[in-house]
């Protein structure tokens, strides 16, 4: 077959094309590697340099003919279907928009997110441990021994047939962060510990923030101050009146229950005003012990800690009443105290 009676057959076929389908199937007969404008192609050996040039240019003229016919039948064929398409999906303008629910920030989100934002800006770094842990973080490493009364101050959730238990407190983390780094340290922890206790003011889950200082000529007044500038800073007050009370922790020494002032306007609390005062944090320098137990030097290293709960942050704060709130996945709840996405 030559290229003229190829050329015929191309269009006369091609002017019965009705849909892609047929269209694909005319490429594969004349595009196709059996196509008889590729047994051409394979004759073009036998032939002179003069007679290959001049047949070469013709049969690649009528093969970009039948390509090109070939590419724009198909691009009519596909905006046919989407002009189909389109006008069988008409949007009815008229109707209502339907609502849309958009999802808020939970107090306690929130909370976490504060701190960070404070410590950051601080130069602390943020660890994260395990919430099952075993009971040389959770209680030995920070001077608990197994006979110490200190332990029946936190009533454990232990895992059944094993060693491990639900820890009660962030302070594992800190453990893990001196046994694995060298000082100097300033971090902080956030997270979920676990007690077995429920009421108003107890839940057996709840979160709670940690933070500690590990350095050279540490001392109870660099503590006062960390502690006395967050607390100005999360509840947006100046001149925040401060009680440090002693207390007893076996991981600090000395150790200190933290008050600050408050009063009652309208039924609700307001932080850093009158001269009523509130327990809201506990802290004290760590215990040499607990640096014995880590391999850190006490008679070098120094370093205070202090630890609250992030959900009495968020009450007070933010005025709600029942710790079991945060908990009971009452959407009213998060209606009412939670925050806006572009708050956050």
């Amino acid at each position: 077959m030559n290229i003229e009676n190829i050329l015929s057959d191309f269009n006369s076929q091609f002017q019965n094309i009705q849909n892609k389908q047929q269209l694909e199937e005319l490429k594969i007969n004349f595009l196709g590697k059996k196509a008889p404008i590729n047994e051409l192609f394979a004759k073009l050996k036998n032939l002179d340099v003069e007679e290959k040039k001049s047949l070469g240019a013709k049969i690649n003229e009528t093969r970009n003919f039948i390509a090109q016919k070939i590419d724009e039948q198909k691009n009519f064929f596909e905006n046919l279907e989407l002009n189909q398409k389109l006008s069988g999906e008409k949007i009815d303008i008229s109707e209502p928009v339907r609502p849309q629910n958009i999802g808020l920030i939970h107090p306690i989100n929130r909370v976490m997110f504060e701190i960070e934002q404070i410590f950051s800006s601080q130069g602390y770094e943020f660890a994260q441990g395990p919430e099952i842990e075993d009971d040389f973080h959770n209680f030995t490493a920070l001077n608990m021994p197994a006979d110490h009364p200190a332990r029946q101050m936190q009533d454990t959730f232990y895992l059944e047939n094993s060693e491990l238990l639900l820890r009660t407190h962030t302070s594992n983390t800190q453990i893990r962060k001196m046994l694995n780094s060298q000082p100097p340290l300033r971090v902080c922890a956030l997270g979920r510990v676990f007690r077995r206790d429920s009421d108003q003011t107890h839940t057996p889950m709840f979160h709670q923030f940690e933070g500690f200082v590990v350095e050279e000529a540490i001392n109870m007044g660099h503590l006062k101050a960390t502690i006395e500038n967050f607390l100005e800073d999360f509840f947006e007050v100046k001149n925040l009146e401060l009680r440090f009370r002693p207390s007893f922790f076996p991981f600090t020494e000395p150790s200190a229950e933290v008050d600050i002032n408050y009063s009652i306007e309208n039924g609700k609390i307001k932080i850093g005003k009158g001269d009523k005062f509130m327990e809201i944090l506990g802290c004290g320098m760590i215990h040499r012990n607990v640096l014995n137990n880590c391999k850190i030097d006490p008679d070098k290293f120094q370093g205070f800690a202090f630890g609250i709960g992030i959900e009495r942050l968020a009450m007070l704060k933010y005025g709600i009443t029942d710790l079991r709130m945060f908990f009971e996945n009452d959407i009213r709840f998060l209606q009412h105290y939670g925050f806006k996405t572009k708050e956050f």
